[in-house]
């Protein structure tokens, strides 16, 4: 499966509790920090839900 880099580009300040505990199940807590995840359809539902807070390339 293929790698993606998931960058949190926007705070979480004043979003939607569920916005809050979907950046953190992706392992994000600060602006600009970075993680990998394999592409699963799981994680791309996450980013998905996410997309306006954060930016995504693959890794």
């Amino acid at each position: 499966m293929a790698k993606i880099t998931v960058k949190q580009v926007k705070s979480s300040i004043k979003k939607p509790l569920r916005q809050k505990q979907t950046l953190a199940a992706l392992g994000l807590k600060k602006i600009g920090q970075e993680v990998s995840h394999e592409a699963t359809p799981a994680v791309l539902g996450m980013i998905n839900k996410v997309q306006h807070l954060v930016s995504t390339s693959e890794a």
